[in-house]
């Protein structure tokens, strides 16, 4: 039987969902069936409209072999399970003559624990486990949510938290949830034979299409077991963010809390010497840590270093003796004694991860004013770990809106730590990749304008700056507010939500006034509405229409200086021959104002500007790379036709009744 031509998968996929085939989308399809086909590695940049997930899930499912699509954001993993795929899967049915099975895979954590559920939490200051249904005053907000879970829990078939409407609070989910390390394995659980985690993968097993999401990919990759199903083909959608999930996976950290925490689970499960031995390591930790300045630590003082060994040994008797003993003492033990066993683990492993100090991680302390100090270790790059883990044995596509930077691919491959495009290099090591940049239906010389205000001072380290408010509050008044104001921190957007709130007649809502979802929903509804924020915003918000004429960026998002791990990764490429600024931060800001000019326009009816009020976008020498990394916008430096051009958008909304 003849296989059907991808052309007319595809014709068939869109109009089931009621899309228009667009040309860059048919490019798209043809490029990652090409680098299917032979095996190859495809980066495929594809603009707001593209259509970009059909432009994947067609040459997926025709593909016939497992495949796994692993994405950044839990709305993203929704709405291709719950819209994308249906749909995709009953429109090719007839040409593909099988009905492909597809499945969603989260992390362990993610899921509902049934043996929590009913036996209740590991206890830490007394032995056994309590009953938090029984503790939690109904009246309480947690109360509630736990009153809730446990209703949710008769009724619901997935167990997977993102399933409960309205969601509950961490403090809730972490009552009735494990880690993969805390979790007693199925076939040592009452409750094995229900368990929805265990279901989840059972179904993924089973599946052709496994949709998952960038964490579950790099725990996948690090910790050497295998967490996804066998697969020929992997997908990673959003892929500008893989790098910095993977690092986050990555990174190790060790806090008095949570070596305390340790320590009271640990001390009823083992002999007095060995919890004595952890407890006196866990007073001089914290003793040090009161002590600790924010910075990076390029060298291992001696007293941290000798804070760190007497962790590290402690807890690897505690370890060793936690699997030697038993106490049927203890109410349901195995699980008291798995929550203290991982708990254990990790101050072993990261402890000993920093006292090994090797020169491919970077070590520093953090100070949180509400959770007090940390000591945290991440790798220098995880290039290396990319290149060996995700690029060795399986072809891998990787897509977004924003892949080109200064206009090649190059800096995010490098990044993902392939070498440059069609090298020797890359022959030699056996990857092959290509960059495709399949273009954007949208028209964004006649649709947007991108405005630098460059007759403003250029930004410093100090907090005021009154000229980049008259700016701003100028360009919302001429826009009639439908405003997102995109901030380089929460200071700044505060300062700002503060100034224009008593200058303007425009409602103003602020990042963490209240949730995210709701903010959202709010400045869409009404187009005199401004939303101000920092960094979930540049990349969060999908708002078509009239809501958001005007995307201000209040200064170019370089990382800060005294970021501990970008400061270390641009002295790393320094030290190696490379341009350190250009290779880390000014990747780093193309990347976000990429992403944040990319909330403009997002239909093909959509008008407006961009304005960034920060010259150097204008003056310095990396302006042009910058710019080069945005949408092409009709680009000018003149504030009265920006705002004549505002209030002629906004007029013309109006008229509308917009």
């Amino acid at each position: 039987m003849t296989k059907p031509a991808l052309p007319d998968l595809l014709h068939a996929a869109v109009t089931a969902v009621g899309g228009v085939e667009r040309p860059g989308q048919v490019a798209m399809a043809e490029a990652v069936a090409d680098a299917v086909a032979d095996g190859s590695h495809l980066l495929v940049q594809a603009g707001t409209g593209t259509g970009k997930s059909l432009g994947y899930l067609v040459p997926a499912l025709a593909h016939g072999e497992p495949v796994v699509i692993a994405t950044a954001t839990l709305a993203l993993q929704r709405q291709l399970v719950e819209r994308d795929l249906p749909r995709t899967v009953e429109a090719l049915h007839p040409l593909l003559r099988r009905r492909p099975e597809f499945a969603m895979l989260k992390g362990r954590s993610n899921y509902l624990c049934l043996h929590r559920l009913h036996e209740g939490v590991p206890q830490e200051e007394e032995e056994g486990l309590f009953d938090v249904f029984e503790s939690a005053t109904p009246t309480s907000k947690l109360g509630k949510d736990l009153l809730r879970l446990r209703d949710w829990a008769d009724e619901t078939e997935t167990g997977d938290r993102d399933d409960m409407t309205p969601g509950v609070s961490d403090r809730a989910w972490a009552q009735v949830s494990v880690s993969s390390r805390e979790c007693l394995g199925a076939s040592r659980c009452t409750y094995g034979a229900d368990c929805f985690a265990e279901a989840a993968r059972e179904r993924a097993k089973a599946a052709e299409v496994i949709v998952t999401n960038h964490a579950l990919l790099a725990i996948d990759a690090i910790e050497g077991a295998p967490v996804l199903p066998g697969h020929e083909v992997l997908i990673v959608d959003e892929a500008h963010e893989l790098v910095s999930r993977v690092t986050g996976v990555a990174t190790g950290e060790l806090t008095p809390g949570a070596v305390n925490r340790a320590v009271r689970r640990a001390a009823k499960l083992v002999n007095e010497k060995a919890a004595d031995a952890l407890q006196t390591a866990a007073e001089g930790f914290e003793r040090l840590m009161e002590l600790a300045l924010p910075g990076r630590l390029e060298e291992i003082p001696e007293d941290l270093g000798y804070a760190l060994m007497a962790l590290r040994d402690a807890s690897r008797t505690v370890v060793s003796a936690l699997g030697a003993t038993r106490d049927s003492s203890v109410q349901d033990e195995d699980a008291v004694r798995k929550q203290a066993l991982a708990s254990v683990e990790n101050i072993h492993a990261v402890a000993e991860r920093i006292v090994e100090g090797s020169e491919y991680d970077v070590v520093w302390y953090e100070r949180h004013d509400r959770f007090g100090a940390s000591l945290r270790v991440a790798p220098l790059s995880v290039s290396g770990l990319l290149r060996e883990k995700l690029f060795s044995e399986r072809s891998v596509v990787l897509t977004s809106a924003t892949l080109k930077l200064g206009g090649d691919f190059n800096g995010v491959a490098a990044s993902l730590g392939l070498p440059p495009e069609g090298t020797a290099a890359s022959e030699e090591e056996g990857i092959v990749w290509k960059g495709v940049d399949v273009g954007s239906p949208f028209d964004y010389p006649k649709q947007g304008i991108l405005y630098v205000a460059k007759h403003l001072a250029q930004p410093g380290r100090e907090a005021g700056r009154a000229d980049m408010l008259d700016e701003l509050a100028e360009l919302v008044e001429a826009a009639g507010g439908r405003t997102l104001g995109l901030f380089s921190s929460m200071r700044a957007a505060q300062a700002a939500a503060e100034a224009l709130r008593g200058r303007l007649d425009v409602p103003i809502l602020l990042q963490g006034e209240e949730t995210l979802g709701e903010l959202i929903r709010t400045f869409a509804a009404d187009p005199r509405t401004c939303l101000f924020g920092t960094l979930s915003l540049w990349q969060g918000v999908d708002v078509p229409g009239a809501s958001c004429q005007l995307v201000v960026m209040d200064r170019i998002p370089f990382p800060r200086p005294d970021d501990p791990l970008m400061s270390a990764r641009q002295k790393a490429v320094e030290e190696a021959g490379g341009n350190g600024f250009m290779a880390v931060a000014a990747t780093h800001a193309a990347l976000l104002m990429a992403q944040g000019a990319g909330r403009l326009v997002r239909a093909s009816g959509d008008r407006g500007v961009v304005a960034v009020l920060d010259p150097r976008l204008g003056t310095a020498r990396y302006g042009s790379f910058l710019r080069a990394s945005m949408p092409d916008f009709w680009y000018t430096v003149d504030r009265n036709q920006v705002r004549r051009s505002l209030a002629a958008i906004d007029a013309a909304a109006r008229a509308e009744g917009r």
